[in-house]
């Protein structure tokens, strides 16, 4: 039975999918003509400091040669700088870059860069990452990476196509949730007792924090509108998605990406005292492995800290800078929902700990 359900997942895992998405339209109906090309600074033709809007920023004559898309081999000269620029860039010769390619009302060529190609870097830095997962970590590597690679199917293929299509986004959430968790955790930690304990306290501790989120964003009051990604989704499905269940979602996946590490951690502690003292009664073997957890407890709180304030330095420079007083700042719907965010997820971890400590100890002292 093992084998098989092993298979099945690996199979789920493997499948090639793709996401349609369709093409940008105007009011009309009749797709934009703007094409996305892809080019190389070739030479930079002129570079000097212009006054804009009473700003003096950095302007740009560059020479780019278009390396793939409908003219490619084509060399085309860009200017950037010459329009108020919010973050201005200077681009050296060698430079892979998108360009937009469109054209006017009189049918002249529009080019504008859009964005660095960083793809490869990227692709560099995740074969190095699945390199020294493989390396260091061997069998048990390998079918973490599995276990990933099925989470990203879950979402790419069942949560984000189900909220597009109109599907309340928590349902949505907790339905891939269900499938997610015990094929990820059996695929990373194998099919043993320990696995099935940090399954069963992961799933309570998802409840709890399900439970808590609906009940403090409906008493904070908050909307889902805080991003400017939200609004733009508004407007583009013409108010078909729900934001505050896409709020919920997001804490309940978020939530789910730690439970891993603290669920499975915690239940191996309990199997290792067990392990080395058999006589150990369930409440001896519940108490020594909280003494462990409270240490997993206080460093994961002191880890969330920093992890969010590495995240967010920008908004913290904004808050020291602010002449608003403190608690009129953690108002503002923005820093709100990321208060809510962070202390429910945590509250869900935090719990998740003695959850996982109980189950597992009653788990430990029964006969196979």
């Amino acid at each position: 039975m093992k084998k098989v359900f092993f298979v099945i997942s690996l199979l789920l895992v493997l499948f090639p999918f793709s996401i349609p998405v369709s093409a940008q339209t105007e009011s009309t109906g009749s797709p934009i003509k703007e094409e996305t090309l892809e080019a190389v600074v070739s030479r930079v033709i002129e570079e000097k400091k212009i006054e804009v809007m009473q700003k003096n920023q950095l302007y740009q004559k560059l020479e780019l040669t278009i390396t793939k898309g409908s003219i490619k081999g084509n060399k085309i000269i860009i200017e950037n700088g010459n329009i108020p620029l919010a973050n201005n860039q200077r681009y050296y010769q060698g430079d892979r870059v998108f360009v937009s390619y469109s054209k006017d009302d009189k049918g002249n060529d529009v080019f504008y860069i859009r964005d660095y190609i960083r793809t490869n870097y990227l692709y560099l830095l995740f074969i190095i990452f699945i390199l020294l997962t493989i390396f260091i970590a061997k069998k048990r590597g390998i079918t973490s990476l599995l276990a990933m690679s099925f989470s990203f199917l879950m979402i790419f293929c069942s949560i984000l196509p189900n909220i597009l299509n109109g599907s309340d986004p928590v349902i949505a959430a907790i339905m891939a949730s269900l499938f997610i968790v015990p094929v990820t955790f059996f695929l990373s930690h194998g099919f043993n007792k320990k696995t099935a304990a940090a399954i069963l306290s992961s799933i309570i501790a998802l409840i709890i924090v399900g439970i808590l989120s609906v009940v403090f964003i409906e008493l904070t009051k908050l909307t889902g509108f805080s991003s400017e990604e939200a609004g733009f989704l508004q407007i583009f499905k013409q108010g078909a998605i729900n934001l505050k269940g896409i709020l919920l979602a997001g804490i309940i996946i978020g939530a789910l990406g730690v439970l891993d590490d603290i669920t499975v951690s915690q239940a191996a502690v309990v199997f290792q005292l067990k392990e080395a003292n058999k006589k150990l009664t369930q409440k001896e073997l519940y108490y020594q492995a909280m003494n462990v957890g409270q240490d997993h407890i206080s460093s994961m709180v002191n880890t969330l800290v920093l992890v969010y304030a590495g995240a967010a330095l920008p908004l913290f420079l904004l808050f020291v800078n602010s002449p608003h007083p403190f608690y009129e700042i953690i108002n503002y719907e923005m820093i709100a929902e990321e208060i809510v965010r962070t202390l429910v997820g945590s509250i869900g971890l935090i719990l998740a700990v003695p959850i996982t400590t109980l189950i597992a100890s009653y788990m430990a002292t029964q006969k196979e």
